[in-house]
């Protein structure tokens, strides 16, 4: 590896030595432990493993929704562990999109305002958004449900929504946590394949938590979690 900042400039993702340990009254719970992880712009990673082995807890830490209480973690650029509050929040709005396991819409906005929702928090003025939103929605074939509520909408179709708001701000890195956790088979392949194409086609990094197989196809890593330590490591 080369010097310290020339691998942080080329790496989407340097973890050194991680941890995150959680105080419970007397005892300590821990999250992750001794993570070193290197992951280059444009990878899909799948990150593997049981409830309670760590992945919610890794992915909330990649996402500066979180930070480690040791150890050194850089994502695209950011040094998140002693980046101050307003950085953190410029960092989530701006570099990272994220896709969670429950979409996460609110429930009082359309499809196309849910997706514009992080653009217009980061400022980006609001003709634009909308254009960009409603490509999106295209894109991903629900420019006929930009005007309904996430309550009119099938759980594909909730994910795809959230997809498009994880895109909205043209994020380097994707972070996608069980995306297909709510979803039968076919809109759980249908999403995974959205994902592929963003990393394919765009150029994104994609970091999936996953307990399914339906990933594991199209990443050019996975790794396995055990009690919050990387126990295995393959690499196609």
């Amino acid at each position: 590896m080369t010097e310290h900042t020339d691998a942080k400039d080329s790496l989407a993702v340097l973890a050194e030595n991680v941890s995150r340990i959680y105080p419970m009254g007397t005892t300590e719970v821990v999250g992750v432990q001794g993570i070193d992880l290197q992951i280059a712009h444009g990878e899909l990673v799948v990150i593997k493993g049981e409830s309670g082995s760590g992945k919610s807890t890794l992915l909330a830490l990649l996402a500066g929704l979180d930070r480690p209480t040791g150890g050194r973690l850089t994502v695209a650029g950011l040094g998140l562990e002693r980046a101050s509050s307003r950085r953190l929040t410029d960092f989530r709005r701006k570099s990272v999109g994220i896709i969670f396991q429950s979409f996460n819409l609110l429930p009082t906005l359309t499809v196309v305002e849910n997706v514009c929702l992080p653009a217009v928090l980061a400022g980006v003025p609001h003709a634009r958004i909308r254009t960009r939103a409603m490509e999106l929605l295209s894109w991903l074939g629900l420019e006929k449900r930009s005007e309904h509520f996430p309550s009119q909408l099938s759980g594909g179709e909730m994910q795809r929504t959230a997809i498009a708001r994880a895109l909205i701000n043209d994020p380097t890195v994707i972070l996608a946590d069980e995306p297909t956790g709510n979803l039968d088979s076919r809109n759980g392949t249908a999403v995974i394949e959205l994902l592929t194409e963003m990393n394919r086609r765009l150029g994104r990094t994609v970091i999936i938590a996953t307990h399914g197989v339906l990933a594991d196809s199209h990443a050019t890593a996975s790794l396995l979690l055990k009690d919050g330590s990387i126990v295995e490591r393959k690499r196609k």
